[in-house]
């Protein structure tokens, strides 16, 4: 799932995923504007790439905007970079679902069963498959969205499964059955392993599985939320984002939260590990929400969002950082949010969710761009 603190005026993160953990919906925010034909939309023609670019932004060329208007985000790349697939809410639809389109933005297709609320998906990196979490076992309508009675909270609801299926949405099969939450699964580029965020033992821990959903195994034990995890490219580390309370009142509101399915998001640093969980590192250590870690190709550098430059905590932009700590650098400099990034395997392509050129409150659309060095 995604959710994401009180971010600027024109979203809140609705889940937890990438990001994992990772689409921003808005309370407040009007439904899509782009009509939708049976399982497919097109999208208008791309935004002037000049247009899309903030001052500053001197890793970014020829940015483009791939979708027009409703809740986009999580967009993530296939193998090959030719297609993505996101989570969306657009007309017809009252909370996130699953679809696919081309890297151009267009052929645009519904893939996930449009029941229930989905999030954190994932191409199969040889396979014509995906990988998706949703509740529609639990029920075919929307769960509700926690009050503000406990502050700003992540839902962890408890019908999320993890389902695979054809690249069409076809042929699906439950990957997970236990009980809680189950979701935030990303795919190594082998396509030999699934790491993902469950409550299974009591706790937000990271696992790994197979990609058939067999042969689980608890990789992190710290009290406190682990997740938003992706794999490096040589599927050697994984990288997460995690929040540990440091004392007994911070513990003791963090089981408060977790006994009624909720999470608090306003802390999370960002960690690295190997894949068996040994050798974990922590990367930021800043005190703000981390977010959406994508290693860089050259296993050396990290691309994420955070809300570390602005006092008030609203405004999230991109940042790189070594994985060692050091080289921190801002990337985007957009004055809403940027989020949910992600390299293209040859790493001359980045594609992210951002604010920009919003047209009404709430709307967060895909934007691709070159990649600078």
């Amino acid at each position: 799932m995604r959710k994401l603190l009180i971010v600027t005026t024109f979203i809140i993160f609705s889940t937890v995923c990438a990001g994992k953990n990772s689409v921003i919906a808005s309370d407040t925010g009007k439904p899509a504007t782009t009509k939708q034909a049976g399982h497919e939309t097109q999208p208008k023609t791309a935004a002037n790439a000049q247009a899309n670019k903030m001052p500053g932004e001197k890793h970014l060329a020829n940015i483009k905007q791939l979708t027009f208007g409703g809740e986009n985000a999580e967009a993530y790349f296939s193998y090959d970079a030719s297609k993505l697939i996101l989570q969306s809410t657009r007309e017809g639809f009252d909370c996130d679902q699953i679809f696919t389109m081309n890297s151009d933005g267009t052929n645009v297709k519904l893939v996930s069963t449009g029941k229930g609320r989905t999030t954190c998906s994932f191409i199969y990196p040889h396979e014509d498959k995906i990988l998706y979490s949703s509740t529609h076992l639990g029920s075919p309508d929307c769960p509700p969205k926690p009050g503000y009675e406990h502050g700003y909270v992540w839902p962890l609801y408890s019908t999320f499964d993890i389902f695979s299926a054809n690249i069409d949405g076809s042929n699906l099969k439950r990957l997970t059955e236990t009980d809680g939450y189950d979701a935030e699964a990303t795919i190594s580029p082998d396509g030999k392993m699934v790491v993902f965020t469950s409550m299974r033992d009591g706790d937000l821990e990271l696992y790994l599985m197979k990609p058939d959903g067999t042969g689980v195994k608890r990789l992190t034990t710290s009290k406190g939320y682990d997740g938003g995890a992706f794999f490096s490219f040589d599927n050697k580390k994984i990288i997460f984002r995690a929040h540990y309370p440091k004392n007994a009142e911070e513990l003791a509101k963090y089981e408060t939260l977790l006994s009624k399915n909720l999470v608090g998001p306003s802390n999370l640093e960002l960690f690295i590990m190997d894949i068996d969980g040994s050798n974990k590192t922590q990367i930021t250590k800043n005190g703000a929400a981390n977010f959406g870690p994508y290693l860089h190709p050259n296993g050396k550098q990290v691309i994420f969002s955070s809300n570390v430059n602005d006092p008030k905590g609203r405004n999230f932009d991109l940042y790189l950082i070594n994985i060692d700590g050091t080289g921190f650098e801002q990337v985007t400099f957009n004055e809403s949010f940027d989020g949910f990034p992600m390299f293209s395997h040859d790493g001359k392509t980045l594609v992210f969710a951002s604010n920009r050129n919003a047209k009404e409150r709430g709307e967060t659309n895909i934007f691709i761009a070159d990649w600078i060095d």
